[in-house]
């Protein structure tokens, strides 16, 4: 029996990924399309194949809302023409379209089908042309609403942070920053990094690597779903400040966190709010005219400008799969750390966002980032080991098939997917986003199917390969590892050692198999120096090796290193404390409503004693029905997300507080306890050894969830 397995993939998966004060003006309003509302049914049901955006779509309604100050449209450009920049041309056969199409076709209809998602978009680019741009589903179900490539706005999730770091460069360029100082210098001082006993402060750069040694903390605040409760920037960064754990620019620790703070710096230096500078500065200059990174939330004066109306009409809706039929989500607010998640857009603007980083940093005589800029992006900055995976100034690296690199960043909110990759070489870029939960799979591999499909063949799998030498050296390997990615104190600490725990084993055949709470993945090794790669893909993970044996490894993003734990950092001890702890409270309470009829001899000391254990015994039973009911809900994430940490967590948490503490009380008792009065007034020896043995079960469970945050309800 495994408690990892009562934690649902959801929570686990999406913890595993992401994710300004006063108006501002600067993004262009889209006024709303005019027309009358499609005849359509309530409720769309399962395309049983991909539904293409139709070229010629019913008008969509506009909805009645209220007119909340919004950002106004720029003044026009200027006549004058622009200088065209020039195209960076791959040496490659470029792919055919129609085969092109055809595929990714083939690929989303069977994804749509058996992983139950309702809406996708997608657009792939080469040679400075859009190749594909093409929407499948809906991207709202009642009223049905198809998804439309240049109007449907998908939520980017993480790839937003590749507009922060461009923007971060911007400034480096203009020599306002720098890569190797500290962030602080480019910060208020309210916001400024504490040092909590670290001797380096964090780097701009580390922020850009992952690595400035920040604990990674989401529930309860990365998302919102109620608009009362976002707020600006800068608050969100002083509130939610997470502690330090490591020295900066040692441990990779993917932090949303961190990508805040550099998105606050950029606005501190720029003097104006952050959503203002990738307007200006990005998308702007662009023409990336459906992409916002505003919320579609009403008008605040210590927030940035909503959302533009005629953008926040053409959002999708986010979905989940019930196992019958679709659900909706609430809007996801990201406005409070929108330089980490907040962007939305559509394929079409996202075709002009990959053309112009293929390119170099120019699109259409407009130039974004200078050529060493372009060449930081595609080049790892620090890997934890040869092997290993790395962040090119932000930008992720992805290994492709055919030893093809691709640089670019995946992202996932509570609802949405999405993927951008960028492969230099082959003169491609591959975006896609979906609208529902479980379309994971799908935004992950879909660049590499297209490489392996035109550039390579085959379908992708690894010939399979057995190892004599893993089996030969699997104590080397085996054991249970937890995730630097995780959150170091508080309730959120006890779920992190469960979801970012992850078991390694060797089977039978020589094969490395992964167990996390997202399934297993099967890896087999490249030589003998800890290095591994994917059966099933292009993928490489890179253990650190110490005298023989693993103490740790690094993900296939180079964004956390799973180190292993030792003898009583396994969950098992948990898991048994706590079955015989459950027992042990059963047995307790049961035997003080059996002696309710008798008239027992004992002295007013062991009376008390038994007393206190019988309430302890209580409080334990209520505090493990009421994780138990918690854990059951995990299912939906979101719920999960919103309400964090929500009554049944603070109830079991509460309850083990002070059962905890009575857990002393008990012990201090004990010896008095075995003391007695005369023989005949006295404990059995028999009661007087299940009462210690309760007792000591207690404490041992005290410190253990004390030690692992679990019973600390105010650190929520």
């Amino acid at each position: 029996m495994n408690l990892q397995r009562f934690l649902k993939g959801g929570l686990a998966a999406v913890l595993s990924l992401m994710v300004g004060a006063g108006p501002v003006t600067g993004f262009s309003q889209e006024p709303a399309r005019p027309g009358p509302a499609p005849t359509t049914p309530p409720q769309a049901a399962l395309p049983k194949a991909p539904l293409p955006y139709a070229r010629t779509q019913a008008p969509r309604p506009a909805a009645a809302r209220p007119a909340p100050t919004r950002p106004q449209a720029p003044p026009p450009a200027s006549a004058s023409a622009p200088t065209p920049t020039p195209t960076v041309t791959a040496a490659v056969a470029p792919i055919d379209p129609a085969q092109l199409e055809a595929f990714v076709d083939g690929v989303v209809a069977e994804a749509m089908t058996g992983r139950k998602i309702a809406g996708v978009t997608v657009s792939v680019v080469q040679n400075g042309q859009v190749v594909m741009k093409k929407g499948y589903g809906f991207d709202r179900l009642s009223p049905a609403r198809r998804v439309d490539p240049d109007r449907s706005l998908f939520r980017l999730a993480s790839i937003s942070k590749t507009f922060t770091w461009i923007a971060v460069m911007r400034q480096v360029e203009a020599g306002r920053m720098r890569l190797e100082a500290p962030i602080n210098l480019y910060l208020p001082e309210a916001v400024r990094v504490p040092d909590q006993g670290m001797d380096r402060q964090v780097r701009v750069i580390d922020l850009m690597n992952h690595r400035p040694g920040f604990e990674d903390r989401a529930l309860g605040q990365l998302f919102e779903k109620d608009p009362a409760r976002v707020r600006p920037l800068l608050t969100w960064l002083r509130q939610e400040r997470p502690r330090r754990i490591w020295e900066p620019g040692e441990v990779p620790a993917y932090s949303n966190y961190g990508v805040g703070l550099a998105g606050a710096a950029v606005a501190w230096q720029a003097q104006k709010p952050f959503e203002q500078v990738i307007e200006q500065e990005i998308t702007g200059p662009l023409g990336m005219a459906h992409t916002t990174f505003r919320d579609d939330y009403p008008a605040r004066k210590d927030l940035p400008a909503p959302m533009p109306k005629g953008l926040a009409d053409n959002v999708s809706e986010g979905y989940f799969w019930t196992g019958n039929r679709f659900a909706k989500r609430p809007y996801e607010f990201v406005s409070q750390v929108a330089p980490a998640g907040g962007g939305s857009s559509t394929s079409a603007d996202m075709a002009r966002y990959m053309i112009m980083l293929l390119n170099g940093g120019g699109l259409d005589g407009a130039t974004i980032f200078n050529p060493t800029t372009s060449a930081g992006f595609r080049k790892v900055t620090e890997r934890g080991q040869p092997g290993a995976a790395g962040f090119a100034h932000g930008f992720m690296e992805y290994r492709l098939p055919g030893d093809h690199v691709g640089y670019g960043h995946n992202g996932a909110t509570l609802t949405f997917r999405s993927s951008m990759v960028i492969v230099p070489e082959l003169g491609l870029g591959v975006f896609i986003a979906v609208n529902t939960e479980s379309g994971g799979s799908l935004t992950d591999s879909l660049a590499g199917r297209i490489v392996q499909r035109f550039y390579v063949g085959g379908d992708g799998r690894q010939p399979v390969q057995f190892s004599d030498w893993l089996k030969a050296n699997k104590s080397a390997f085996e054991g249970e590892y937890l995730s630097s990615r995780r959150a170091f104190h508080g309730m959120e600490k006890f779920i992190g050692l469960f979801n970012a725990r992850t078991r390694v084993r060797v089977d039978g055949q020589g094969q490395l198999v992964i167990q996390g709470s997202g399934g297993p993945s099967i890896w087999i090794p490249v030589g003998t120096d800890g290095a591994f790669r994917s059966t099933t893909d292009s993928r490489a993970i890179a253990f650190q090796m110490r005298d023989g044996r693993a103490v740790g490894f690094y993900d296939a993003f180079g964004s956390s290193f799973s180190k292993r734990v030792g003898l009583f950092g396994g969950q098992g001890w948990l898991l048994w404390l706590s079955i015989i702890a459950g027992l042990a409270a059963v047995t307790t309470i049961v035997g003080a409503l059996l002696r309710l009829r008798l008239h027992l001899r004992q002295t007013p000391v062991q009376a008390r004693a038994s007393l206190i254990q019988t309430i302890q015994s209580v409080l334990w039973l209520i505090a493990f029905i009421s994780f138990g009911l918690w854990f059951t809900r995990t299912g939906d994430v979101a719920r999960v997300f919103f309400d964090w940490p929500g009554g049944l967590l603070l109830t079991a948490s509460a309850c083990g507080f002070v059962a905890a503490i009575l857990s002393v009380v008990v012990v201090v008792f004990t010896p008095f306890v075995w003391q007695g009065g005369r023989r005949v007034d006295s404990f059995t020896q028999g009661r007087k050894l299940r009462f210690t043995f309760t007792a000591l079960v207690y404490l041992l469970l005290s410190i253990f969830l004390a030690f692992s945050g679990a019973i600390f309800p105010w650190a929520s």
